[in-house]
């Protein structure tokens, strides 16, 4: 028995001393450190197990090298677009030069812009629009179900393979754990180029399994480009069988879908290995489209230096003058966002926040209250959507910029996701999106009172306490 003894607690020592000693490395935020020691200290084997899937702290990893990104922005984007009478807007050259500096989201002009917020005009257009396409459509998705507007576009991109149009695919592996390998081959032996994203196969890219492309992007013969949070899923039109589905998407004409082709390109390259730079896809801007409706498509992920989104929405709420309105299914914020929004809201600024009345994950739900308990009780108004599930992630400052995207308000989102904003600065778009969260806040109850929360039972509360320190995984 004390041979065994010895065995265990050399086990121990050999497997946790390890462990620590990486965590304590990765020099993150201490409150991070001591809870990864905790969980080695007391569950070393099943702590092992769940660092290596979801602990890891990738953003050392150069997964993609300078070059490549080089040839990617500079010696493809750079090469074949030229703008003339580019005019930044003073208030918002600090966040525009934070995502320039970081991450190459280079701003651009010309852009006619239409915002969808309904499933059924998008998809439409959608379809449509990859009925025009005659060089290339480039589809960049998280869920691609094989439903029956899955089969419907894929039936259309299958058409448009076959009329010799280049047709590139990338889905998610983890968003489409559920969908069968044989909606992906058909597709493949139509001649479309199909990748998964970072495919999750026991025991290779395992510990990958926490890190998930999350953008929805799509680029037609490099003129139009969408972006925004809707997945290709029959609910986004329907709902599913509890409630009826709200989400927000863009389709965008003009010098914006330069960025949004690089970002795509650049994921391709993640996926395939394959530099592709030439200047059939970086057509010349319409020349109808003239204006000064500035945007930059901004991408964060995992593997970057830093949260670039994470830092545009602190840095939004914190130069904030008058308001920020904010929408997002998802509510478990990073401390820095937090902190931002209870920052503003104390200094007077009319700081937002609408989630959906429900959730369409109760874990999710449960772990969130405790977080707009905080923001109620410093000032924020929290309004709860009740016409459905709100999926939309947006938001709206100062009516002189605003962001739609695949961004929710949480960690895997922040620190996690591969995603995709477009931030705009420009007051018509302002205005527009102010327009569509102030619609959406007229089927929203406010919340101004944590009464509502804490009134309900104390063991259902101390659940959502401790569900809570699950936020990171969530």
């Amino acid at each position: 028995m004390i041979y065994f003894h010895w065995i265990y607690l050399l086990l121990y020592v050999v497997i946790t001393v390890p462990a620590i000693i990486t965590v304590l490395m990765d020099n993150r935020q201490p409150a991070k450190t001591m809870a990864w020691i905790l969980v080695f200290f007391f569950i070393p084997f099943i702590g092992i197990i769940f660092y290596f899937f979801f602990g890891q702290n990738t953003r050392k990893e150069r997964l993609i090298s300078d070059r490549s990104m080089d040839q990617l922005t500079k010696r493809s984007m750079l090469e074949f677009v030229e703008q003339e009478n580019l005019h930044l807007p003073d208030s918002n050259k600090p966040l525009m030069n934070l995502f320039a500096n970081q991450s190459w989201a280079l701003p651009f002009k010309d852009n006619q812009v239409d915002i969808y917020t309904d499933g059924y005009d998008f998809f439409l257009t959608l379809l449509y629009n990859i009925g025009q396409a005659k060089h290339h459509i480039h589809l960049d998705t998280y869920i691609f179900e094989a439903d029956a507007l899955g089969y419907l576009i894929a039936d259309a991109l299958i058409d448009k393979a076959e009329q010799g149009v280049e047709v590139r695919l990338i889905y998610d592996d983890v968003g489409c754990w559920k969908v069968k390998d044989e909606f992906f081959e058909r597709m493949r032996d139509a001649g479309i180029d199909v990748h998964s994203f970072m495919p999750v196969r026991f025991p290779a890219f395992t510990s990958k399994v926490n890190y998930r492309n999350h953008r929805k992007l799509c680029v037609i013969d490099g003129k139009v480009g969408f972006i925004g949070g809707m997945n290709i899923a029959l609910r986004y039109v329907k709902g599913d069988k509890k409630q009826a589905w709200r989400d927000t998407h863009l389709r965008i004409e003009g010098g914006g879908v330069y960025a949004i082709q690089r970002a795509f390109l650049v994921d391709w390259y993640f996926v395939d290995r394959t530099l592709v730079t030439n200047r059939q896809y970086y057509p010349p801007v319409s020349a109808h489209i003239r204006n000064n409706c500035l945007v930059q498509i901004v991408t964060s992920s995992p593997i970057s230096p830093w949260p670039d989104i994470m830092q545009g929405y602190v840095r939004i709420l914190l130069q904030a003058r008058k308001y920020v309105y904010m929408e997002t299914p998802y509510f478990l914020p990073t401390e820095p966002v937090l902190f931002a929004m209870r920052t503003a809201a104390l200094a007077g600024v009319d700081i937002r926040l609408m989630l959906p009345r429900h959730a369409d994950a109760k874990l999710v739900e449960w772990a969130s209250r405790s977080y707009v308990m905080e923001a109620i009780e410093a000032g924020v108004k929290v309004y709860l959507y009740t016409a459905g599930f709100n999926h939309s992630k947006l938001l709206v400052s100062d009516d002189n910029l605003c962001t739609i995207g695949s961004t929710n308000i949480d960690f895997r989102s922040f620190e996690n996701n591969f995603e995709a904003n477009a931030f705009f600065f420009d007051e018509g778009m302002a205005q527009r999106v102010k327009a569509v969260y102030l619609r959406d806040e007229a089927k929203s109850i406010l919340v101004d009172d944590v009464s509502y929360f804490v009134k309900r039972p104390f063991l259902q509360r101390l659940f959502e306490s401790t569900v809570r320190l699950l936020s990171p995984l969530l």
